[in-house]
């Protein structure tokens, strides 16, 4: 698909021709032609939150469901997460201006003694190509660091990464401390790495445990849609 795209005019593509073509270029992970696709579109006086979510987040939908059944590999779902940020550059700051409607949001961050950190930002990638605000607080962090961004920026989720059997009890004395705190139940806490599983997740007190960054993107969506079905019940 990418030698087609070399010598493809994206200008000549009606718009669904060219959504599919940016859905093609996406799964190439095509930096430059996605961020002309965009542009193209908002020329077109296209919605910037219809590009998000008819572009970007269903080309990044696709390229999660191959990534989930072992047809994609990290390396290659990291080049279509990096292709999809480069339209969020020109996207960001509209739908700021117009206020348009988000999936939700998490800080998400390595915790204290992990420096491990591709899984983690892979999971902020789609997630933030899912139509999610992540807050990404990187490696290393103790329960006060976590605690001040959750304070700072208010997510609905918090999403714990490790990679090691020796750092992931570590889980435990951040949710712990949000205990403590009396915040537990604020946030939706999800918690992956390798060594995890949901038994493990259920020891330490997690919502959920994510096995790779296409299952956290599913979950996270599947839970913002059951807590609105909650919030609606409650006030209907």
């Amino acid at each position: 698909m990418a030698d087609e795209a070399d010598d493809l005019d994206l200008s000549t593509l009606d718009d669904d021709e060219l959504v599919q073509q940016m859905h093609e270029d996406l799964y190439d992970g095509l930096a430059d032609e996605i961020l002309e696709g965009v542009n193209i579109l908002l020329e077109r006086k296209w919605e910037p939150y219809r590009v998000l979510t008819e572009a970007l987040v269903e080309g990044m939908r696709i390229v999660g469901i191959d990534f989930r059944d072992g047809i994609l590999f990290v390396p290659e779902v990291l080049l279509a997460a990096n292709a999809m940020k480069g339209g969020m550059v020109v996207l960001r700051p509209l739908l700021a201006e117009t206020g348009a409607p988000k999936q939700g949001s998490m800080v998400i961050g390595t915790v204290k003694g992990d420096i491990h950190d591709i899984g983690k930002n892979l999971v902020g990638m789609m997630l933030e190509g899912a139509g999610f605000d992540i807050f990404n607080i990187g490696i290393n962090n103790d329960a006060d660091a976590f605690l001040e961004a959750l304070d700072e920026h208010k997510p609905d989720f918090l999403g714990m990464s490790a990679l090691l059997t020796t750092t992931m009890p570590y889980m435990k004395v951040v949710i712990d401390t949000m205990k403590e705190r009396g915040i537990r139940d604020d946030y939706t806490v999800l918690v992956g790495g390798a060594p995890l599983n949901e038994a493990f997740a259920d020891s330490v007190g997690a919502d959920a445990y994510c096995r790779d960054a296409a299952v956290a993107v599913e979950t996270a969506k599947a839970l913002v849609i059951e807590r609105r079905k909650a919030s609606s019940a409650a006030a209907g």
